[in-house]
């Protein structure tokens, strides 16, 4: 029987979602959150600049253009020990007659992506043994039950006391679960998330927030001093300095008490105090760990409304690099394994962004345009190969 860390071994052991510093060991000091649940509440429910960055990603491209491509019989005979020809593709509305793939689902894949680096789609058939409908599962309620050889055979959700399993493949090779994940160099069956990396700039963001907070409620100003300063050079006795104190925080401190005039006797004198440049600077470090959260999800800092952030030039090739750099390479990653899993039951097909439809990428496709039209030497059926337009008749 082995243990790894306090944890019985087994086939449906979950990694934790801990931040690791030097040596390997775990950074849990404070309020730093450290499971996934907790980082979510902290990042995602907690903190507005992540939780912009990550619904901008993922409505961005929930709302893409989505088209199918199957592939079909090439009607030309092929000669023996000649090579075949590359299939042809048309594009086919058949996997989403039904509504199987909705931008709600594709918006909640893309999120667990960016949050959890997995997202599980279990794939519902009707009777006749075709998928009727996709169901995103939540992933840190499922573990990969791995065979003999390493390879996932099974697929276990757990929610509360409930447990189902789902098999890999069923006997006819076809899938019933779905899994999508980004890369983890150090995971054979589980991806790497955004909100790992994303944890330390979340806490110091949090945590000054609350330090503003902190600062509105005590009328804007750091705490003064008491000076007790007799001619005799005595001092306040127990019972007094907490009477005295007692005082203080009813009559005085908090937001209610803002302005309100203070008396003091009996050699008493209040000595105010302000803020040193040292403390003045978690201003910029709140700034700095906004643009480290933005950074972390693949946002410009642009986009969030982030000051003092002079990478991009305006607001449109800001928008342009998060459609090239984050939208895009996210819906490919989505759209790639959604085919190859569908192709179980539609064979060769291919799931793509429209990206002629993307609106923040007018201007790339007008220059595009502009180059192939401007080529003498190509033909018009050469052109529109090129623009990504099949061959027309005559």
């Amino acid at each position: 029987m082995k243990w790894w860390f306090g944890r019985k071994a087994g086939r449906d052991a979950r990694p934790f979602l801990f931040r690791w510093g030097q040596g390997g060991a775990a950074v849990g000091g404070g309020e730093w959150p450290r499971s996934y649940e907790a980082q979510v509440r902290e990042a995602y429910l907690g903190n507005p600049v992540a939780q912009r960055a990550v619904r901008l990603v993922a409505e961005s491209a929930a709302s893409a253009s989505i088209y199918s491509e199957t592939s079909g019989d090439v009607e030309t005979p092929t000669a023996a020990g000649a090579a075949a020809p590359p299939p042809r593709y048309a594009r086919s509305p058949s996997p989403f007659r039904g509504g199987l793939l909705t931008p709600a689902l594709l918006e909640t894949a893309v999120t667990h992506l960016l949050l959890h680096g997995n997202a599980y789609l279990q794939v519902l058939c009707d009777a006749d043994g075709v998928p009727a409908e996709l169901f995103a599962l939540r992933p840190e309620r499922v573990s990969v039950e791995a065979d003999s050889g390493g390879w996932p055979a099974a697929y276990l959700y757990k929610a509360g006391e409930a447990r189902s399993r789902v098999a890999a493949r069923d006997g006819l090779g076809k899938p019933g679960l779905v899994h999508l994940k980004s890369v983890h160099p150090l995971d054979d069956h589980y991806g790497l998330g955004c909100l790992g990396a994303a944890a330390g700039a979340v806490a110091i963001h949090n945590a000054a927030s609350r330090w503003n907070k902190a600062l509105l409620d005590n009328a804007a100003r750091p705490s003064g001093a008491l000076v007790y300063a007799p001619g005799d050079g005595s001092a306040l006795s127990a019972d007094q300095f907490s009477r005295l104190q007692e005082e203080l925080e009813s009559q005085f401190a908090g937001a209610g008490n803002a302005g309100r005039p203070m008396l003091l006797e009996g050699g008493l004198s209040w000595q105010a105090m302000s803020l040193s440049p040292a403390d003045m600077d978690f201003v910029g470090l709140k700034a700095a760990a906004a643009r480290e959260i933005a950074l972390a999800f693949g946002v410009p800092p642009m986009l969030l409304g982030l000051p003092g952030d002079s990478t991009y030039a305006n607001y449109r090739e800001a928008n342009r690099a998060l459609w090239r750099l984050t939208v895009l390479p996210m819906a490919e990653r989505v759209l790639s394994g959604l085919g190859a899993a569908l192709g179980a039951w539609w064979p060769g097909l291919r799931l793509q962004v429209d990206v002629d439809q993307v609106t923040a990428l007018a201007e790339d496709r007008e220059r595009l345009w502009a180059q192939v039209s401007g080529a003498g030497f190509l033909s018009d059926a050469e052109k529109r190969e090129m623009l990504g337009f099949g061959a027309v008749a005559g």
